[in-house]
């Protein structure tokens, strides 16, 4: 072999290596999930033209619930149709309480196809107090046993800000997540809701591992003031990456965690135009 044949050999294994390479300081090489929450508008007019724009983006994966004005059925087809999933699916926290109610739920998810049932909300008037912590242990223990048992789903606590209130050593979401049965309760990360409150979701995913299973992938506007309310305005939802988050620092302690899935949730009015600036930002971060 000639030295021009040796050069371009040697050419092409640089190529392929530092591609390689590149590849591997991505701390997001794959494409991120859905919560279909963020197209709420278009999800009761059209679900058809809203499952298409999602799909356009690229992303099959799903958190959501039955479609609007559709049985579970009828939107696992839709899912089909397009190669979508469901993953993990919608439930609320007085449904999930009534074993009958939680049974249809779990046969709906089923149908649907999902892993995961995801509660976002428990809080019935703020503030949060370790009565509603105590309580939460319980029913969470519970309700997470059932899915388990009659259905192999697993049960995810979805975080809204409001948990964090300082309790002992640490706060009422550690004694939540402390005092829930790992075989039965898991949870969903959502780091808007960290963050509000003051929390760094990076730590909290150093701190509790693989008791995190899903995540939501959000960024909060900087300089917007945090509390315990569990509510701020949805325009305060921004494109990843121009937020108050340390989000290398998140994917970073998110990988060594183990989450299983990641969706994008943007709840703001601008959500066309950020989602895809959020999938570019976590192509690019390394």
């Amino acid at each position: 072999m000639n030295y021009s044949g040796k050069a371009a050999i040697v050419g092409l294994l640089l190529s392929v290596f530092n591609g390689e390479l590149s590849y591997a300081q991505s701390l997001f090489p794959q494409t991120p999930g859905m919560q279909t929450y963020t197209y709420r508008r278009g999800m009761k007019t059209n679900v058809e033209a809203s499952l298409d724009s999602i799909k356009a983006l690229g992303i099959t994966d799903l958190e959501c619930g039955v479609f609007a004005g559709k049985t579970a059925a009828e939107s696992r087809k839709l899912l089909d149709d397009r190669g979508m999933r469901c993953s993990s699916f919608g439930g609320s926290y007085d449904a999930l309480q009534d074993p009958e109610k939680l049974r249809e739920i779990g046969k709906n998810a089923k149908i649907m196809g999902a892993e995961y049932i995801m509660l976002a909300w428990i809080l019935k008037k703020p503030p949060f107090t370790l009565e509603d912590a105590k309580a939460a242990v319980t029913n969470f223990n519970r309700i997470g046993k059932q899915l388990k048992d009659e259905f192999g789903l697993t049960f995810c606590y979805h975080n809204h800000g409001y948990e964090f209130v300082k309790y002992e050593n640490g706060t009422l979401f550690d004694y939540i997540v402390q005092n829930t049965d790992p075989k039965y309760v898991s949870f969903e990360l959502d780091l808007l809701w960290a963050a509000f409150p003051g929390q760094k979701p990076e730590e909290l995913l150093t701190k509790y591992g693989n008791r995190f299973k899903l995540m939501h992938l959000k960024d909060l506007r900087k300089g917007i003031p945090g509390d315990l309310s569990g509510g701020t305005s949805v325009e305060n939802d921004v494109a990843l990456g121009t937020g108050q988050i340390n989000m290398p620092a998140v994917l970073k302690a998110a990988k060594k965690a183990g989450i299983k899935h990641y969706y994008i949730e943007d709840e703001s009015s601008s959500f066309a135009t950020q989602v895809p600036q959020s999938m570019a930002y976590l192509k690019s971060v390394k």
